[in-house]
């Protein structure tokens, strides 16, 4: 919302998370709390940007499938049935 940031969210991880499940964490968070927002229709709409093309890649593949993506999924179906129009990008990592 022009430049200001509108929601900060943090979580512990465990030590063993990789950096493509800490991807997957945060989208799976940012939906949660989506699906916990109280909107009109017309303000259901949502980009989500993530540097992990591995990410990206595995939610458009229905045949490879894991946990952290299945419920991805299962999330952006809920969200979708409450109307929320849902935009996925990828952003080069670690780029100024």
């Amino acid at each position: 919302m022009n430049g200001k940031l509108v929601h900060q969210l943090k979580f512990k991880l465990h030590g063993h998370c990789s950096n493509n499940q800490a991807e997957q964490i945060a989208i799976l968070k940012v939906l949660e709390k989506l699906e916990l927002q109280d909107r009109q229709d017309n303000d259901k709409c949502v980009a989500i940007y993530t540097d992990s093309k591995i990410t990206l890649d595995l939610l458009q593949n229905r045949f490879k499938r894991n946990r952290l993506i299945e419920l991805i999924r299962n999330k952006i179906i809920a969200l979708a049935h409450l109307n929320w129009i849902m935009h996925f990008g990828w952003v080069k990592g670690h780029a100024g």
